[in-house]
């Protein structure tokens, strides 16, 4: 399997918002704590709905969370 272009800042949320742990995410939006272990890593991209899930047990927009590199012209 081929990692993600896409980066994103969970590890940095968990940790500020009171040291959410990953099962604990995991719970709220549905998922193992396996799948976002592999979100966090890179390793695995999450669906548009379950990015929007994430995004909002942080209470942040999307954007806070995931981050796609822009490619130069």
């Amino acid at each position: 399997m081929k990692p993600t272009r896409i980066t994103n800042s969970i590890r940095a949320l968990r940790a500020a918002h009171g040291d959410l742990t990953q099962a604990e995410l995991a719970r709220r939006i549905g998922v193992t704590r396996q799948t976002v272990i592999a979100i966090e890593q890179g390793r695995y991209s999450p669906s548009l709905e379950m990015a929007f899930q994430i995004a909002g047990v942080f209470g942040v927009p999307l954007t806070d969370v995931f981050h796609y590199p822009q490619e130069e012209s």
